[in-house]
Parts: structure tokens; sequence; C-alpha cells
């Protein structure tokens, strides 16, 4: 018995020295109630999992805006945002602006975020131009939610002075949308989205449209975009929502170590299959997709994609 609790004891120290010696990363997501704190949540499992002396845990972050300045500044590893300001952020332009051009790299493609636009069905908003004066839930204030919709608003010659916005989490503001405290809510998050789920299943909502012309028009003058529609019984609404949406990736620091990033890639996206099952996002993300996001792979990841 006492040669059995040795050989147990024993185990227990080599895991914990092994444990002791795993190098930590933080992976920032985003507000919970949105795609990226789960997503993030599924990428720390695969990698605490499958990659060689590597374990990593999800932050709460504002969100897209605000994760590559996180990066940038070495507050987390890896992060989640999309093409769209990964871009902006490489140029020191935009939201970047006062921060000056950044160096980061992709590590890999994730699934596209739509800008969920919504009102209770009741509501007599069936258009942007309907929201002037409304008080709407935009998401934090660090939020990709909040470039996007500055920009469909400027479709409309409108400007977000227009409106009354209220910078709550996803999962407030439509919680908020529900009670009936603000006139609609905005979202740009992968579907089902956790907040709209949640505020629907009391409450029936419909999409705020932008109808075919404004969406050709957006197309055409963001290149970044895309037309993602979402099928009616995602959300038990009344038609599907024909939606903007941004392709997602993973980013890190150009300085990050190439054996460190090929062994995230490795861990994610050779096992598609478990992060599938565990995250319903996952199953929209087409790893082929890395090869034609916005801004360079990490060597490491190119090493991963290329063999």
């Amino acid at each position: 018995m006492r040669i059995i609790q040795s050989l147990l004891a024993l185990g227990t120290f080599a895991i914990t020295l092994g444990t002791a010696h795993a190098q930590e990363l933080r992976i920032g997501t985003a507000s919970q109630g949105g795609a990226f704190y789960p997503v993030g949540q599924a990428i720390s499992t695969l990698v605490g999992e499958h990659a060689d002396g590597l374990t990593m845990v999800p932050v709460v972050t504002q969100g897209s805006v605000q994760n590559p300045r996180l990066v940038n500044s070495g507050e987390v590893d890896v992060a989640i945002t999309n093409n769209n300001l990964s871009v902006l952020a490489n140029k020191g332009v935009g939201p970047y602006k006062s921060g000056g051009a950044m160096e980061l790299r992709a590590l890999g493609s994730l699934h596209f975020s739509v800008l969920h636009m919504m009102t209770l069905d009741s509501s007599d908003i069936n258009g942007i131009a309907d929201l002037k004066g409304k008080r709407v839930a935009v998401g934090p204030a660090g939020g990709g939610t909040i470039p996007f919709t500055n920009q469909v608003l400027g479709l409309y010659g409108m400007t977000m002075d227009d409106i009354t916005p209220s910078f709550l989490s996803y999962s407030d503001g439509f919680s908020q949308l529900a009670d009936g405290n603000v006139d609609a809510a905005f979202a740009l998050s992968g579907y089902p989205a956790g907040a709209v789920m949640q505020a629907q299943a009391n409450t029936k909502l419909k999409y705020i449209p932008l109808g075919d012309d404004i969406m050709t028009e957006a197309l055409g003058k963001f290149p970044n975009y895309n037309k993602v529609t979402i099928p009616a019984d995602v959300y038990n609404t009344a038609s599907d929502g024909d939606l903007l949406g941004v392709n997602n990736m993973l980013i890190v620091d150009a300085g990050m170590d190439d054996d460190t990033a090929y062994k995230i890639t490795k861990a994610i996206y050779d096992n598609m299959d478990a992060f599938r099952a565990e995250n319903a996002h996952a199953r929209q993300i087409e790893p082929e997709r890395s090869l034609e996001l916005k801004i360079p792979l990490h060597p490491g990841a190119e090493r991963y994609f290329t063999e």
C-alpha cells in the first residue's frame, strides 16, 4: 500500500511540476453575451489539451476595437478581432490614430461577426432612419459595434448624435430592449448570439433592415464586409435577416516566438471537429480563409498552413 501511495504521490508531483512549467497565455475576447468569449474559451481548451507546454485563459475585454491595443501593449498574448480593425491597427489610423501603427500578425480565420440590429416585433421602427431620437444600446464603448454602427448610420446621412446611445454589454443591451428601456439594440457578434437568444426567449424580436440598395452600397464602399443571411429559425423572427458581416481572426504581436505561434495554430486547426463540437460558432469557420486575411500571417501560422 505504501508503495502504491508513493507512486501516486510521485505521479501527482510530476503532473504539478509539468503544469508549473507550462507557459500560460491570455486571449482577449469581449464582453459576455457575444460570441468572442465562448469562442475564446473553446480555443483555450484546445490549446491546453493539444499545445505542448502551453496553457491559455480567456480574458473579458471591451471587444474587437480594444483587443489590438491589448496585444500591442502585451496585456494579452492572443486576441480576437476582425479584418477591418486589424488593417486599421497596423496602419495606425481610425480608432488607432493616437497610438501609432502596430505590428500585428494573424494566426488564422475565425467565424463571421454580423451586425445584429434589432428591435421589438411590435415596434414602429422599420428602418435605420426610424432610429432618429431613439434610445439604442450600441454595445460596450471599446467594442467593434461602435465603428460598424457609425458606418451604417453614415449610409443614411446620420451620426451617433442622431440617436441616444447606451454603451452596454450585449447581454445588458438586449435585456434592456426586452424590458422596454431602450428602443433598439445592436451587437456585432457571431450567430446565434447568446444575448439575442436570451432576449428572444421571452419576447419576439425583429431585424431593422438595411434594404437592398443600401446593402449594395455598403458592400461596394466597405470591401472587407460581407452579406450574411441568418435564417428565421435562429431567433424565431418572422423572416430571414440579411445583415452586414465581417470575418474575424486571431491576432498576435509580430514578435511572438515562431514555435509558440505554430503550436497555437496547430492546436486549433488540427482539431476543428472538437472545436465545432464545443462551440456553435466554430461550425461557421472555414480554415482556408486564413490564406485570404487582410494582414500577414505570423510565420509560425504560415508554417502550419503551408505544411
